[in-house]
């Protein structure tokens, strides 16, 4: 192949590229102007704050102090994110016609006027489900201020930080309504996961019932199998789902089920062994 053919090829490769990727990308200039949507400036801001403070400023502002008392704090903060989980997963009972739509309309929405009432709590919900990640962010904090950095793994932050990311750009370009269902078992499992940090935090009485810990590290690698099923099978329907983030979410999910396949192996496994 001569360098001219070769440019040609790369040139129309590109063009191909910016095509599709133009033909997948989807505006909603409501959506668009909400808080944080508008420019990833605001997001890409508190993404940065957070690695700064989590890897390098918090640990060395914590090294020579003690562990800060803040477990009142972080039960309200637990209750908070049950509670908030609970409301993003609720609209799917609570809203005429929504159960309806998913189960009908997931794979080829219908984005007639007749359904704009699902559109707008889709939209909605997913705003909070975006805000909800971010606030997650906070964990992450808490562990620092607690000075238990071990937990800071690259597990935990890659998931925060990837989780801010896919979310934001989900919203602002692809707005897919078959996002839905990973929008709400992710919910869903986030309710469970923060009413049991609650629980744990009321003190060594309430250990004896908590015998499930594991069983939610199961659930979140049960999701991601789902998830990984899922994202196939809007290959392999042909329903109207941006490819390229399809490609992105199936490679992103089997990230995920192996960080935690091998989190499970090393927490539980090897401490029975």
């Amino acid at each position: 192949m001569t360098s001219v053919n070769l440019k040609n090829f790369i040139n129309e490769t590109q063009h191909q590229f910016l095509n599709l990727l133009n033909q997948e990308l989807k505006f909603d200039k409501k959506v668009d102007s909400w808080m944080l949507m508008s420019t990833p400036w605001p997001v890409l801001s508190i993404l940065i704050a957070y690695l700064l403070f989590v890897l390098k400023l918090g640990p060395k502002m914590m090294e020579n102090r003690e562990p800060f008392k803040i477990k009142r704090i972080m039960m309200v903060y637990n209750i908070v994110q049950t509670i908030y989980n609970i409301f993003i997963v609720s609209e799917v009972f609570i809203t005429p016609g929504i159960y309806t739509y998913l189960m009908f309309n997931i794979c080829n929405p219908d984005e007639s006027e007749s359904n704009s009432l699902v559109i707008n709590t889709f939209y909605t919900q997913s705003w909070h489900f975006v805000l909800s990640k971010i606030f997650d962010l906070l964990d992450t904090v808490f562990f620092v201020l607690r000075k238990k950095q071990s937990h800071v793994s690259f597990l935990h932050v890659y998931h925060h930080v990837n989780m801010v990311v896919t979310t934001w750009t989900f919203l602002r370009f692809i707005k897919g309504q078959q996002g839905a269902l990973c929008g709400l078992l992710n919910a869903l499992i986030h309710s469970i996961m923060y009413s049991y940090y609650f629980l744990s935090a009321l003190g060594p009485q309430m250990q004896k019932y908590l015998w499930w810990k594991k069983y939610l590290t199961r659930l979140q690698i049960i999701q991601f199998i789902l998830g990984l099923v899922y994202g196939i099978s809007l290959f392999i329907y042909d329903c109207k789902f941006p490819r390229l983030f399809t490609i992105y979410m199936i490679f992103d999910v089997l990230l995920f089920l192996y960080l935690f396949l091998i989190f499970y192996k090393k927490t539980y496994k090897e401490k029975n062994t």
